[in-house]
């Protein structure tokens, strides 16, 4: 069975720093893409970064310029490097991965908080 364990989130003040680890267990399928999704109170979840084994790098608008995707060599963890944070990033993070043909696996979530 397929784990996802997320970790590094936390509360941070707008202008600080926070790094994202998932790492990923009991894979079975070849992992396509990787990456990160947000939910925030009352929202939708929203994509945040993206990766994928083709080498391509997706990241949502509202984050070009100041977070960064980066995974390990295996395929086994993914990154979310968050930089400049502003209060409205705050939000529930979610890792995720896409393997064909099972389709989608999600961690548990990570809370991040950032302080104005």
């Amino acid at each position: 069975q397929v784990q996802l364990v997320e970790s590094g989130g936390g509360l941070v003040q707008a202008g600080g720093s926070l790094r994202l680890s998932c790492a990923a267990s009991g894979i079975i399928f070849t992992i396509d893409a990787m990456g990160w999704y947000r939910q925030a109170p009352g929202k939708q979840r929203e994509l945040v970064a993206t990766i994928t084994r083709r080498g391509s790098i997706n990241y949502a608008d509202s984050v070009k310029g100041r977070f960064t995707i980066s995974r390990d060599s295996g395929w086994n963890t993914v990154f979310l490097q968050m930089n400049s944070l502003k209060p409205d990033d705050t939000a529930v993070y979610y890792c995720n991965i896409k393997r064909y043909p099972v389709g989608d696996s999600w961690g548990q979530g990570t809370q991040v908080t950032v302080s104005s």
